[in-house]
């Protein structure tokens, strides 16, 4: 037989790979009329500001989805398949049909001991396929996801720069999580990832120069907002080290040198009541000079 063959152990599994084919497809038919009937259901709720804002990302989202799905069917699916397939001492056909090299089958690796041969289960053969699928479906939903947070308020383009390096990490590891170990499907998964990430930056920050042009339209934009909330960390930071109790030593040797520096053994509102060096000035705290 010169196509792939799959093969199933069960009288009925053949069938229900029909079914959760069918399922699938029919889900992925349907999804258009089942958000517009969502979206009929949620919009009298909203005020005409608000479905604005969030109508264009329900119709990017699964525009987005259908675009990873189809570049994981189309290029990831076909790479991962044929790393696997190629394990095999004897490779089949379904491996030269992945790889790409014909249906020529090549001759065993050795004539002892055990040869490997792909026999594929339909069954798991898909639930691969499908898995690949709606990841990477869902991971193309990462512009969609950060621009609607940065149009809510919870994420900015100054943020997300900040925390490139980190990302980074994070891309590199999921692609070498949801790939197979192989060089060439985990560069092409870090950059396309990574490409999205750049393009969320990018749209987070058109979403912070539309709302800053429209707050300056309104008269309702404050010249503070271009900072970067530098005073409230730097009190946040103040408060941290007045309960760290190393700051707390520190602050005390400084004040007992400061005392010594005064001709005192200790600072003055340290002093006992009947200690012959206290003054009248010492029993008014406001009298006193911590200096």
């Amino acid at each position: 037989n010169p196509n792939p063959v799959l093969q199933f152990t069960a009288p009925q599994e053949l069938l229900f790979t029909y079914f959760r084919i069918s399922m699938v497809g029919g889900l992925a038919l349907a999804f258009p009329v089942i958000g517009y009937q969502m979206w009929r259901f949620v919009a009298p709720g909203l005020y005409k500001s608000e479905k604005a804002a969030f109508l264009p990302f329900l119709i990017v989202s699964p525009l987005m989805f259908l675009l990873g799905a189809t570049f994981a069917h189309l290029v990831v699916v076909p790479l991962a398949m044929a790393f696997f397939l190629g394990f095999a001492d004897l490779p089949s056909v379904a491996a030269a049909y992945f790889s790409g090299e014909g249906a020529t089958l090549a001759p065993a690796a050795s004539s002892e001991g055990i040869d490997f041969v792909f026999q594929g289960k339909v069954d798991q053969t898909l639930d691969i396929s499908l898995k690949m699928i709606v990841a990477f479906g869902l991971t193309f939903q990462l512009p969609v996801l950060l621009t609607l947070m940065g149009k809510a308020g919870l994420a900015s383009a100054v943020g997300l720069r900040s925390v490139r390096k980190y990302a980074v990490v994070g891309i590199l590891l999921l692609a070498a999580l949801v790939t197979p170990p192989d060089v060439i499907t985990q560069v092409i998964l870090f950059t396309v990832v990574y490409g999205l990430y750049e393009i969320s930056i990018f749209f987070v920050a058109r979403v912070e120069k539309q709302r800053e042009a429209r707050l300056r339209a309104e008269g309702l934009w404050n010249e503070d907002d271009d900072e970067d909330d530098a005073p409230a960390a730097e009190a946040e930071e103040a408060a941290a080290q007045d309960d760290d109790p190393i700051f707390k030593e520190f602050e005390d040797d400084e004040e007992a040198a400061d005392a010594e520096e005064h001709g005192q053994d200790k600072p003055v509102w340290d002093i006992a009541e009947d200690d012959p060096r206290r003054t009248d000035e010492d029993d008014d705290p406001g009298m006193v000079n911590k200096d």
